[in-house]
């Protein structure tokens, strides 16, 4: 059995507003979620929905995850850049160079996102949700595939990246150097299994046997599991049934 990546999980000082603002950049809808104090569902070929739970402490570091969208033409990248800033993004300085053709910006709260220029060859056939960009090692990136059932769509040096069978974004991790870890990141993986408490425990065995650990000893209040990752990297896995 493999977990299916349910969602993409962000902290929020204000969830309905920070659901509000990626809604009206990804186009997709307002939905209700248990899990999640706002929610939206894709209206493209995204496997996995974002989710929104409150946290009152502000964003005080860079992201380890951030989305990457893409562009049609140079029009089209300038489009999003607008877009983004009459949603209430801004522009950020993450140590970009002058030449570089990809525009950073964050959201609302601060989550960096970049807005890709027109020919990226990498997400060629990603749609306009080209990827989550992530921080870790090469050993996470085989984790996630064998974890969830992907394929390793690409495998050059410490760069690994994984694509659902039926297409949507990428998830990919550039290796090291890393940024250093500041306790759990804004921006984490939902995982899921189809079924109840008993299969969730199954599941986290599992992944236990493909070096994740689990960070309490037994399930949350909602019957969620915290685990690490091989990074170290919290995620959430929850049953759904």
């Amino acid at each position: 059995m493999a977990v299916r990546l349910d969602a993409l999980t962000v902290d929020a000082q204000d969830p309905a507003g920070l659901a509000r603002f990626w809604g009206g950049l990804l186009g997709w809808d307002a939905v209700d979620d248990p899990h999640a104090d706002a929610a939206l569902e894709p209206t493209d070929d995204t496997p996995f929905r974002m989710r929104f739970l409150h946290n009152d402490i502000p964003k005080s570091t860079q992201n380890r995850v951030h989305v990457e969208v893409t562009s049609e033409t140079p029009e089209h990248q300038a489009d999003t850049v607008a877009r983004v800033l009459g949603l209430g993004g801004r522009h950020v300085d993450v140590g970009q160079r002058p030449e570089e053709t990809h525009v950073v910006l964050a959201d609302p709260e601060g989550n960096e996102l970049c807005v890709l220029a027109a020919g990226n060859s990498f997400l060629a056939e990603c749609g306009f949700f080209g990827d989550l960009a992530c921080d870790g090692t090469h050993a996470v990136g085989v984790f996630w595939a064998e974890a969830l059932g992907w394929p390793l769509v690409w495998d050059e040096g410490e760069e690994t990246a994984v694509r659902s069978p039926t297409g949507g974004p990428k998830i990919a991790w550039g290796g090291p150097p890393l940024m250093p870890t500041t306790g759990r990141d804004r921006l984490r993986f939902d995982v899921a299994v189809d079924g109840s408490g008993a299969d969730a425990v199954a599941e986290v065995e599992r992944l236990e046997g493909l070096g994740a650990r689990r960070l309490t000893e037994g399930p949350e209040a909602d019957g969620s599991w915290r685990v690490a990752d091989v990074d170290g990297t919290e995620f959430r896995l929850l049953a759904t049934r």
